[in-house]
């Protein structure tokens, strides 16, 4: 190695930010292995790398000892003392042993560390890159599928996208481009594994912050999310401005801001609703696009019990209970609709309690029996 090399580690330093230094510290330990395995020496012995010249020397490490039992190891004191007389009992003394051709080993060894030491840093900050973005939406291409996942090319890496996380009757070709939800990032052996999802509800939630400057701005804020990925979504959203209409703000002009994420999701139905901190006033909202009639809370128990027009039950409910489950989850309230003639058929069946007759009546009625 010479001055040319070192040169190249500075360069590495300022172009992938690795510590000239670390990557020395790493070739001078790699290049003891290197030696004892080369040059099949048991000795205790230390590698220097010149800092400014590249120059490499291979020193052997030996203990002054009054009577020398293994010389690779030790060295008496007498030896030592021709050496400098300032050495005592215990010292470590170093003698250089460098072999004549330990250069080409010597720039073997640097070249296999520092390849594998930049393949692990490029590994650790593409890691922290990706670690960062967690619950945060990418656009990839898709490459290629096995019997599990697509693998979504993003750039730096390459995600994996499960057919357990595609939404239903979803398929990819080749080259196809996906918007999808970083549900989490792992390392592994061969680098950073980077899971993505297109059924978790908070892609549903990040394409609206995308699509809406509301949104993004901290105007107008995402509430709650209900989905059941590619049938139907519910959001909550409230502002914090009122003069801005957050429910407006999502849909957008001529609905142009949810058709966007429509398209995106493949024709999901989304029903954007307003937030209130009326439970009363929040269920109802829920329920949309159904019209309520009342809604009765039951706080200890979380329960809503709901009354709507009898026109209006099957919409509220949904297509298998899809609205009203939706709702629930939206709310985090139980939620038991009725339709009014349902309401005012169980009123009128409603028992009537009888009337216990008092103590003195029973004793009356007895003594008129007598």
């Amino acid at each position: 190695m010479n001055a040319e090399f070192i040169e190249a580690l500075n360069q590495l330093e300022k172009e992938k930010g690795i510590s000239k230094e670390v990557l020395i510290e790493a070739i001078e330990a790699a290049l003891i292995s290197g030696y004892k395995r080369n040059f099949n020496s048991a000795q205790n012995v230390r590698v220097d790398i010149d800092r400014d010249s590249g120059q490499v020397r291979v020193f052997a490490r030996k203990t002054v000892v009054e009577e020398v039992l293994d010389p690779r190891l030790e060295i008496s004191q007498e030896a030592a003392a021709e050496i400098s007389p300032a050495y005592e009992l215990g010292d470590i003394v170093e003698i250089e042993v460098t072999p004549a051709d330990f250069g080409r080993i010597a720039a073997q060894t640097a070249k296999q560390v520092v390849t594998q030491r930049i393949r692990e840093a490029e590994r650790s900050i593409i890691y922290e890159e990706f670690v960062d973005r967690e619950e945060d939406v990418v656009t990839g291409v898709v490459q290629r599928a096995d019997n599990r996942h697509y693998f979504i090319d993003l750039g730096r890496v390459e995600a994996l996208l499960p057919f357990t996380e595609t939404m239903p009757g979803e398929r990819f070709k080749h080259n196809d481009r996906v918007k999808a939800y970083i549900t989490r990032v792992e390392k592994s052996t061969k680098g950073p594994q980077v899971y993505v999802s297109r059924t978790h509800p908070g892609l549903l939630k990040r394409l609206f912050e995308l699509e809406v400057p509301e949104i993004y701005d901290g105007i107008v804020e995402i509430r709650s999310v209900a989905r059941e990925a590619g049938q139907r979504s519910k959001i909550a959203v409230s502002s914090r401005n009122e003069e801005v209409d957050p429910v407006g703000a999502c849909v957008g002009h001529r609905g142009m801001r949810v058709q966007t994420i429509v398209n995106e999701l493949r024709g999901e139905k989304i029903d954007i609703v307003r937030w209130c901190e009326d439970p009363v006033e929040f269920v109802s909202n829920s329920l949309s696009p159904s019209k309520v009639d009342s809604v009765e809370i039951q706080e200890e128990e979380k329960i809503a019990q709901v009354v709507v027009p009898d026109h209006q039950l099957s919409l509220a409910i949904g297509k298998e209970g899809q609205n009203a489950r939706l709702a629930a989850k939206l709310t985090g309230w139980k939620i038991d609709i009725k339709s009014q003639s349902e309401r005012d058929k169980f009123s009128e069946e409603e028992p009537v309690e009888a009337e216990i007759p008092k103590v003195d009546d029973i004793e009356d009625s007895t003594q008129l029996g007598d």
